[in-house]
């Protein structure tokens, strides 16, 4: 059995692409690395290596394709001519004839390209030699590019295909489009054909497979056909005539009889004429359809006179392949919509075509081949007493035995029709359990809960106590609304009770201000505006007059605030506030700084302020200043030589171990790499 598989052709590249894969397969699988020092006949050979691994890759993909795509006068003729009607045979075979001259082309280049090369005096003649070759060979295959795309569609197309075998059992459904063909093959397959009800809905063939006597046969779905001369149908319609010309299959000619598709049973009656040549040496059914609309008998005469026709062309068939002209067999009735005698009808086709194919085989000469190695072997009776089979008694007593117990046994589908169907009746698993007591198979299974059982903890009365929780809830609910109702109200109350109301909420209100000043610290002080002093109201002599005024010295704060800086935006850095004689910056007027940045400011005063190099601070280890300036200038002359020598300190950027170059770079050779 021959299997089509267009499939798995592998993917046709464009001229561009084409070029990219072999010259980067070039420059990856051959050596990069020439010096003009090398022997003459060295550079020759490096050079003629690159020509001809190009030359090869070029020859193996373009084999590849040539090889790949189906020749076709060396295929099935349904698929030559399926091919020839999608694709057109003469630009196909054209454009895989392109392919192949220019793989000849391109192994021309690479072999008049090596004879110059053994000839090459230096490396530049060698290296223009080869840039010449390769660029010659990417031309050729630039020139392509148009088949190459053409080829790659068809490919795509191809692939879309469905896979036909002309060789196996085969049912074939046509007739004028809309007639019905896709809803009976849905209805007898597992394909999902669209269904649609206008016509050429079907543009393509479908194939569906289907099972009759434990056999697979393969039904195929064909785009409508119309009656019209052969010049004129389209692609789509010899999609169609192909098939019935080529597969050698059981024919159904769908008939709508209802008229629904839009065609009347005489244009129908006269596209069966007309394809009644494609008929021949097959069984052939003329299947009456949509018989829900309308039912055969109610036809008028006319109709019913060219349904006849039809009828008389079917038995000549059946007549002609030597078989008995049986009515019931070539006309058919049928709906798709109500499922009538949609079996029926793939029952017989099943039928006809597996009688058909018996027959040819029987005819061949095959079956003498096979007749030739059979050999019946009948032993001579000795004598005339019969002697009949002999069966042990004990196999007989445990056969009637198990017939007995088969007999008694009633399964669960038995209990199940006899207790109501299903939804009605319930099986028991729990009968099948095998324990000690019978009784225990019907008690309730414990829930387990982190090893204890939940039912133990489970209070019998616990409704009548939530019912009891329900009412007290109640009662309290009702007792909230009362207190909730009562309001604080002047008229109720005495002119005492009222004296001492009004003193608890002044006294509250006072509360709430002391608490409002205290949480008032600089954080949460609302910001001065900057326009704030427009008028220059606040000055230093106001607050000099009014800290006077307290019996305070007001000099230091005012020296303070006008050696400070009116804004401080922009400044990266506070200025230290470490100066001598500064005792007094608690008086410090800038309300803006928070408590925060006082005590940052205060906490870095001892780091802004700048010693001088011999200074000593604790923890240093130096007895005094002298020492360590000693110690500074023994470690400045213990690092002269080596800065002067340029070495690399403990402080230099270092790079542990340095990796060998040979290792690592370049291209990776075949074998192990384990020991890089």
């Amino acid at each position: 059995m021959v299997q089509y598989n267009f499939k798995k052709i592998t993917v046709v590249p464009s001229g561009k692409d084409f070029i990219d894969i072999i010259l980067s397969r070039t420059q990856r699988q051959t050596p990069t690395v020439v010096h003009k020092g090398y022997p003459i006949s060295r550079l020759r050979e490096f050079y003629m290596r690159k020509v001809k691994f190009t030359q090869q890759n070029f020859h193996e993909k373009l084999s590849a394709i040539i090889d790949e795509f189906p020749r076709l006068d060396d295929i099935h003729p349904f698929y030559g001519d399926l091919l020839h009607v999608l694709y057109n045979k003469d630009h196909y075979k054209l454009a895989l004839g392109q392919v192949n001259t220019a793989r000849n082309i391109v192994g021309k280049i690479a072999k008049d390209y090596v004879r110059l090369l053994k000839y090459g005096d230096s490396l530049y003649r060698c290296k223009s030699l080869k840039v010449a070759a390769l660029g010659r060979m990417c031309t050729v295959l630039k020139r392509i590019s148009p088949s190459l795309a053409y080829l790659e569609q068809i490919r795509q197309h191809m692939a879309r295909l469905p896979s036909i075998d002309p060789n196996t059992r085969t049912i074939l459904i046509c007739g004028y489009p809309n007639v019905g063909k896709s809803s009976f093959m849905n209805k007898i397959t597992r394909a999902d054909v669209d269904v649609q009800p206008y016509a050429f809905t079907t543009k393509s063939l479908f194939v569906g497979h289907t099972d009759y006597k434990y056999l697979r046969y393969q039904v195929i779905d064909t785009p409508g056909i119309l009656d019209r001369p052969f010049e004129d149908r389209n692609i789509i319609e010899m999609c169609s005539i192909t098939a019935l010309a080529h597969l050698k299959a059981a024919v159904l000619f769908f008939l709508d009889v209802s008229g629904s598709c839009g065609y009347s049973i005489e244009q129908q009656t006269a596209l069966f004429h007309s394809i009644k040549s494609l008929f021949m040496n097959k069984p052939l059914i003329v299947v009456c359809n949509k018989i829900d609309l309308q039912p055969l008998e109610g036809l008028s005469e006319e109709d019913m006179k060219f349904v006849m026709e039809m009828k008389t062309e079917a038995i000549k068939t059946v007549l002609a392949q030597g078989g008995d002209s049986n009515d019931e067999e070539v006309l058919l009735t049928m709906s798709t919509m109500t499922d009538e005698g949609v079996i029926a009808v793939k029952n017989a086709a099943c039928e006809r075509l597996l009688n058909q194919r018996v027959e040819i085989k029987m005819k061949s000469k095959k079956i003498n081949d096979c007749l030739n190695r059979f050999h019946v072997a009948i032993p001579k009776p000795r004598d005339t007493k019969e002697r009949p089979p002999c069966i042990p008694p004990a196999v007989l007593e445990a056969r009637a035995k198990a017939n007995e117990e088969k007999g008694k046994r009633k399964l669960e589908k038995d209990l199940e029709e006899e207790n109501g169907g299903a939804g009605v009746y319930s099986a028991n698993l729990r009968k099948h359990y095998i324990l000690a007591d019978e009784e225990w198979k019907e008690d309730i299974m414990p829930e387990i809960l982190d090893g204890h059982n939940v039912y133990d903890f489970v209070d019998p009365d616990i409704l009548l106590r939530l019912e009891e929780l329900e009412r007290e809830e109640g009662l309290h609910l009702e007792a909230n609304v009362d207190e909730e109702d009562f309001e604080m109200d002047g008229k109720e109350l005495t002119e005492e009770e009222r004296q001492l109301l009004a003193e608890i909420r002044r006294k509250k209100n006072l509360l709430i201000q002391e608490h409002r000043m205290k949480k008032s610290t600089a954080e949460s002080r609302p910001i001065v505006p900057r326009k704030f002093d427009k008028d220059k109201k606040y000055t230093s002599e106001r607050m000099g007059r009014e800290l006077s005024a307290l019996g305070i010295d007001p000099s230091k704060a005012i020296d303070r605030a006008r050696s400070r800086s009116v804004t401080r935006r922009g400044r990266k850095r506070e200025r230290s506030l470490g100066r001598e004689g500064e005792e007094g910056e608690a008086m410090d007027i800038d309300d803006e700084l928070s408590n925060k940045k006082l005590r940052t400011r205060s906490r870095s005063r001892s780091r802004s302020k700048s010693r001088p190099p011999g200074e000593v601070t604790p923890g240093e280890g130096f007895k005094d200043s002298a020492q360590k300036l000693k110690a500074i200038k023994i470690a400045k002359k213990s690092v002269k030589v080596r800065n002067k020598a340029a070495r690399k300190g403990e402080a230099d950027r270092v790079i542990p171990n340095l990796k060998p170059k040979h290792l690592f770079s370049g291209k990776r050779s075949i074998g192990k790499t384990t020991r890089r």
